[in-house]
This record gives C-alpha cells, sequence and structure tokens, in this order.
C-alpha cells in the first residue's frame, strides 16, 4: 500500500508469550514432534486430564444435575458477578466440613476453573515493586500470570530428599517488605506430595511472621491416597490470611465444565481492611463467568455425590502410583525420590551420565515423543531442569503400555 502509515501504531503484548512456557505450550511443542507414521496410540503421560479414560468417568450424579439445571430453562441468564448464591453457600458448606472457623457464601467467589482463580489472584496482588514466592517445582501458571501483571517471581525450593517440604528458611531469605504471598500448593502438583498438618502450621507461622498470605492452590483437594492424611490451608486461617482455589475439575474429573472458586479464610478480617476484597470484586466486574447452568448444578452435585464415587477414584490412583512407582524403579537412568501420595503426578530425576546423545530433559522428552510416541512433561516446564513430571492418572493398560516404552527408550539410549 503506497498510502499506508511508515509505522503501524500496534504490536503485540510480549507478557502474553508467557504462555509458550505453560504446561500446555510445552505438551503442544511435544505432541508436534510425534511420528506421523507410528501406528501405536500416543500414551498421555504429560496432563492431568483422565476424564476421557472410561475408568475416570464422572459420576452420574453430576451429569443429572447439569440436565436438571438445563431442562429448568431458569439458568439461561448471566450470573451475578461473584456468583450465584445458592452455588456459593453449597461451596462454603462443602468447605466447611474441614473447618474450625466456618465460611459463609460471601467468602466464595466463582471462577472460570482454578486458573481464573490464579489470574485473578495475580492481578489483584501486583503493584509497582510487589514479588510473590512461588514453589520449584511448580505450577507454570502461576509465571505465566505473574509477568502479564509485572508481579516479580521468587522461587523457593520443595526439597525431593525432605518428601517434597517447603524449604521455610528459603521464604525467609526471600521474602522483603515488598512480598505479597507465598503460594502452596498441596496435594503437589507436580511432586504428588501431600503436606502434613505440621508442616502447613510452620508454613502459616512464617507467613504471618513476615506479614504476607498465603494462596493456598487446592485443585487437587482430597486426591490423596497415601500416608499422609489431607488438610485444607484454611484450617489456619485464624494464624494467617489464605485464599483459597479450586474446583470441581479434578474431584470430580470433569476439568472441561470450567467451575472454580476462590475462597477467603480470614476471621480476623485483614484481606478486607487490606482492600483485598473489593479488588476481587472489581476483577470479577471486568471478567468472564463459569456458565450460569453449571453454578446452578452445583448444589445437587455436591450434595448427590456418592462416596463410592470418591473411593472408586482414589483406589484407581493408589493402583496407578503403585505402577508408576514400581516401573520406574526398573529403569536405571530414571530415580524416583519419593513415591506419589497425591494429585496425579510424580516428579523423577534423570540420570543423565548414563544415556548417550540426550543432552538434557527437553531433549529427552522430543525424542521419546518422536521414538515411541510416549508424551512426558520435561522438568524444565515446571522449573526443575533435567527432571521429569510423570503422569500416572490414565488406564492402567495404557500406563503398563507407555512405562514399557519409556523403559524400551532407556535401553536403547544407555551407554554401552
Amino acid at each position: 500500500m503506497e498510502n499506508g502509515p511508515k509505522v503501524w501504531g500496534f504490536q503485540g503484548k510480549q507478557e502474553l508469550n508467557a504462555a509458550a512456557t505453560t504446561v500446555r505450550g510445552f505438551l503442544n511443542m511435544l505432541m508436534a514432534n510425534i511420528n506421523k507414521d507410528d501406528s501405536r496410540p500416543v500414551v498421555p503421560l504429560g496432563n492431568g486430564d483422565p476424564s476421557h479414560f472410561p475408568g475416570f468417568r464422572t459420576t452420574p450424579a453430576a451429569v443429572d444435575a447439569i440436565g436438571d439445571a438445563l431442562r429448568s430453562a431458569k439458568y439461561n441468564c448471566y450470573a451475578p458477578t461473584v456468583g450465584i448464591l445458592p452455588a456459593r453457600r453449597a461451596i462454603a458448606d462443602y468447605l466447611n466440613r474441614d473447618l474450625p472457623c466456618k465460611l459463609l457464601a460471601d467468602d466464595v467467589y466463582l471462577t472460570t476453573g482454578c486458573t481464573q482463580a490464579i489470574e485473578v489472584v495475580s492481578a489483584v496482588l501486583s503493584r509497582p515493586g510487589a514479588n510473590i514466592l512461588l514453589p520449584r517445582p511448580g505450577y507454570p501458571y502461576y509465571e505465566a500470570c505473574a509477568a502479564y501483571n509485572h508481579l516479580e517471581v521468587r522461587h523457593f525450593d520443595l526439597l525431593p530428599e525432605k518428601g517434597w517440604e517447603v524449604d521455610l528458611d528459603s521464604i525467609e531469605t526471600l521474602a522483603d517488605e515488598n512480598t505479597v504471598a507465598v503460594v502452596i500448593i498441596n496435594p503437589g502438583n507436580p511432586c504428588g506430595n501431600v503436606f502434613s498438618y505440621d508442616h502447613l502450621k510452620k508454613v502459616a507461622e512464617t507467613a504471618r511472621k513476615l506479614g504476607i498470605l498465603v494462596i493456598a492452590d487446592e485443585a487437587y483437594d482430597h486426591l490423596a491416597f497415601g500416608s499422609t492424611q489431607y488438610v485444607p490451608m484454611r484450617v489456619f486461617g485464624s494464624t494467617v490470611p489464605v485464599l483459597t482455589l479450586g474446583s470441581i475439575s479434578k474431584r470430580w474429573m470433569v476439568p472441561g465444565w470450567r467451575l472454580g472458586w476462590l475462597v477467603t479464610s480470614d476471621p480476623n478480617g485483614i484481606l478486607r481492611k487490606s482492600g483485598v476484597i473489593d479488588s476481587i470484586i472489581g476483577f470479577l466486574n471486568i471478567s468472564s463467568d463459569p456458565a450460569t447452568f453449571i453454578q446452578a448444578a452445583i448444589p445437587q452435585i455436591l450434595e448427590n455425590t456418592k462416596d463410592d464415587f470418591f473411593a472408586k477414584i482414589i483406589c484407581i490412583l493408589r493402583e496407578a502410583a503403585d505402577i508408576c512407582y514400581n516401573r520406574i524403579k526398573e529403569m536405571p537412568c530414571i530415580t524416583c525420590p519419593k513415591k506419589p501420595e497425591g494429585s496425579m503426578f510424580v516428579m523423577v530425576k534423570l540420570n543423565l551420565s548414563m544415556l548417550e546423545d540426550i543432552n538434557d530433559d527437553m531433549e529427552f522428552c522430543l525424542k521419546l515423543a518422536k521414538e515411541e510416541s510416549v508424551i512426558i512433561l520435561p522438568g524444565t516446564a515446571v522449573g526443575l531442569k533435567n527432571w521429569l513430571r510423570i503422569t500416572f492418572a490414565i488406564e492402567s493398560s495404557s500406563l503398563e503400555e507407555g512405562l514399557a516404552r519409556v523403559k524400551s527408550f532407556c535401553r536403547r539410549h544407555v551407554k554401552k
């Protein structure tokens, strides 16, 4: 165009390039490396969505609740900014089963999955010069949201030699007057750990000492199948303000329904006095809501889901974790420091000195995808180079097949 401007007045937003570093970005890269001539089915050991496997289908009670909400024709409308009241009240009641200080409906804010809850807290807590403490390894969506909101990230370590406990000393070292929060993911993604009551109490006491709030990512709440009992961080709300992020995605195996929540546990009213509550509402005023009919189904879902559904899922995950842990022990080039006790994942360490023509975790995963049609997430994606995050929440036959291919791959590339 001869008469066009010399310089166009728009350009892409650089902060959005952080999307390439999310789990989805890495998985897309690995899928693109699959050998199209390999007729074997791809074994997905890289992401936490087992919903399409028959053994992980959601309870009929949840499906019926959605159908009832739709057929009622009462929920084709817009929902209130913070979510419809019956759903918020039902979620408060559901979460109150574990609490000494009871939640109210006003403490619950509905979000489009747990991911939007992460977006909310990242935006609300960002201010010039502010920083946030994130676990390493962790869930990279926090880093992406922090980058977008110009919120400085400081990483504290989870210690594999201590069952992936938080390095509390490093939190105290990293924090300063501009630190706003610490993120605790429990049950652990990506490590598959479950924090004990005593350890979480120390986290709460450390956060109180530093004057920062705790963001408790409990997307995998109650998915615990080891010797350590799951304890929600909000039981320590009287010690330190807690923002709990959760959803029905994982426990009910419906991540595509996109129904999550952000819950404030703060009987001392610190979050309201500091303006955090108003900022949460302000953010939700300018963002999208979960579908109204799914919100409407929540009371029925929470009330009618039987314990045997949850017990079945826990049993399947426990058996899958056993299979995964035992098969990994047969692979000399991979070490598992702790058997998983929760969520759907385990972190394992690559022994690169034993492998030929593989220089790091990313190369391992790219070659594995191409040669064996198995997808595993490189540790680099979650902040721990030369480790791997393996998902065991798939059908046992597929899990056995996928791990057999990984073993074959390792044997082929081991130094002779």
